[in-house]
């Protein structure tokens, strides 16, 4: 597994931009889970993200640490983003989560799952990254 991949595995937050009404960029914070060359984000279809993607599927993300030099580093990648919405939904947000939860018993768990009925599948048609 290549240093990048490793970096986008251990990571917590990604920040997603899609393209919103009138062409304006949306940019969100999100939970993700990072498998096979991938992004997964768990969501509801009624949230801004969704809807843009649904529209237009063309989206850029990044993932980045540090604040001072040498500790800088960071990944930004522009791709395609599709909505999942099938049978797979809650198995995957299930993993999402337990980045997060020590178990899916806890109640803010359980409430996230239980509105999380679409998954943003982001796939990267280009990625680059930096460090100082």
């Amino acid at each position: 597994m290549s240093s990048q991949d490793k970096f986008l595995k251990s990571q917590k937050v990604l920040r997603l931009a899609t393209i919103g009404k009138n062409k304006t960029p949306h940019i969100a914070p999100v939970w993700y889970l990072y498998s096979s060359k991938k992004f997964y984000i768990g969501t509801n279809t009624n949230t801004q993200k969704a809807r843009n993607v649904k529209k237009n599927g063309r989206v850029s993300c990044c993932v980045d640490v540090g604040i001072n030099s040498p500790d800088i580093y960071g990944v930004m990648v522009q791709g395609s983003a599709k909505l999942i919405l099938d049978s797979q939904v809650k198995k995957i947000a299930k993993k999402i989560l337990l980045r997060y939860f020590d178990s899916l018993e806890n109640e803010s768990a359980r409430e996230l799952l239980d509105d999380t009925d679409c998954i943003i599948e982001v796939t990267p048609e280009k990625l680059s990254q930096w460090s100082y």
